[in-house]
């Protein structure tokens, strides 16, 4: 059994991404802890709180410096976290009499949710890119296939015609609202950490604000007061990250659905074969994004139990957001990294999807109902005709033609080409959000 899917040598090309976990492994927590204590010497060199020179020495000693995660892990076993032998470590580098100045006024925490701070910046940049990516990718899909009829679906039962475009833009919809929510997250969640021991910067009073500021312009990140107990950031984090995964799943489970042996309407993805069935081809791409979502959702939780530290700081509930959250930053690349293999490779099969027509055609029960309605005959009396052709042994136009009262032209009525419309519209209202202010 391996510790971890992500990093196991058997599961990880299925579960992991590498790309994201370049920039969450330790030597990317390490070097990002490096650059808060070197922007932080800057800071407070430009404020005279710490030797100009001596700042001036620090900053350009840990230009480039790579520290091997493994002497961390001593210090880390004692302390209950890296930092006290990260700035042990920085100060036998850089050497008396300046070693002494680095890390002035701040505290463990600071460096670590900084640190994590600039590793979600990287990811989040890469998470753009795919999901922008994707949703381009499904508005294409839309629009090739917005004249090509679906059976709709309702709680698993054929309801009305729609399109295969349609049901695409349905994917898409949560993920331009993910897409259009990212901004605004990233400008709330993107923020530096400097409070010092108990978060008021007592060291450096009254220079505290004034060195916060210029801290997180250095490092390219939002300004902040102490979040040492205020973890909502992390939780913000998690729910923009569980709504892509969400989003994902939806997708996926179409898929798988409508991917089955005894449906067969679209297939997406690389089939994967069985070890005893060779007529099989498993829907491991659809799969693997379902387990995902899973793992996301899981972690999620965990965050949640993390988030009502005691007190000015917590070492019982803030190592649960170093185990979770990486998963769902994990998880979500993978989900869009599979995800957009399906949309590329979606494939409908028409004969199939107008067999699942040609077998139900009481799927213009609704457009009959309506219409009769329309024409004077009450609403019960008009679902109760429309039932009862439905019900008849004769083909469904047939039956309604011998028992309505009324003479309609139902051929014209119940041709299902007249959801392309409705379902075209709907379609361009969705896509028209990414476009709008």
């Amino acid at each position: 059994m391996s510790l971890s899917l992500f990093s196991s040598s058997i599961y990880s090309g299925l579960f992991a991404d590498d790309e994201l976990a370049a920039l969450l492994d330790d030597a990317s927590e390490v070097s990002r802890m490096i650059r808060f204590e070197q922007a932080l010497a800057n800071t407070q060199g430009a404020h005279g709180i710490i030797p100009k020179d001596a700042a001036q020495r620090i900053s350009q000693e840990l230009i480039g410096l790579t520290l091997d995660p493994v002497l961390l892990r001593d210090g880390t076993t004692a302390s209950g976290v890296p930092v006290p032998a990260l700035v042990a470590a920085l100060r036998k580098h850089v050497g008396d009499p300046d070693s002494q100045w680095i890390h002035w006024g701040a505290t463990s925490q600071d460096v670590m949710d900084t640190a994590q701070v600039l590793q979600w910046k990287s990811c989040l940049n890469v998470l753009e890119t795919r999901l922008v990516r994707l949703v381009d990718c499904l508005e294409s899909q839309s629009r090739r296939y917005m004249d090509l009829l679906l059976a709709g679906r309702t709680r698993s039962q054929i309801s009305t015609p729609i399109t295969l475009g349609y049901r695409i833009a349905q994917w898409a919809h949560p993920l331009i609202e993910a897409e259009a929510a990212l901004p605004a997250l990233k400008g709330s969640i993107l923020k530096a950490q400097f409070g010092g021991a108990s978060g008021v910067n007592g060291v450096v009073a009254p220079e505290g604000s004034a060195v916060s500021k210029k801290l997180a312009a250095e490092l390219g990140l939002e300004n902040s007061p102490s979040w040492h107990v205020n973890r909502s950031s992390v939780l913000a984090l998690a729910a923009w990250l569980q709504q892509v995964c969400s989003a994902l799943a939806k997708m996926s489970g179409d898929l798988v659905l409508m991917g089955r042996t005894d449906i067969d309407e679209v297939a997406a993805g690389t089939g994967g074969g069985s070890s005893t069935m060779p007529q099989k081809a498993n829907p491991v791409q659809a799969e693997t994004v379902l387990v995902l979502n899973q793992i996301a959702t899981s972690a999620q939780t965990g965050l949640a139990a993390a988030a009502h530290p005691v007190e000015e700081r917590d070492g019982s509930k803030w190592p649960l957001e170093w185990m979770f959250l990486p998963q769902m930053l994990m998880a979500t690349g993978g989900a869009l990294r599979h995800s957009q293999s399906l949309a590329e490779s979606l494939k409908p099969d028409q004969e199939k999807l107008a067999a699942a027509f040609d077998a139900n055609p009481e799927i213009m029960a609704e457009a009959a109902s309506f219409v009769l309605a329309k024409s004077g005959i009450s609403r019960s009396e008009a679902k109760d005709i429309v039932a009862r052709a439905a019900a008849s042994p004769r083909d469904f136009t047939d039956a309604l033609e011998e028992l309505s009262p009324l003479n309609i032209d139902w051929k014209s009525v119940l041709d299902p080409r007249e959801a392309i419309a409705p379902a075209r519209e709907m379609s361009d209202r969705i896509f028209a959000m990414r476009r709008s202010d």
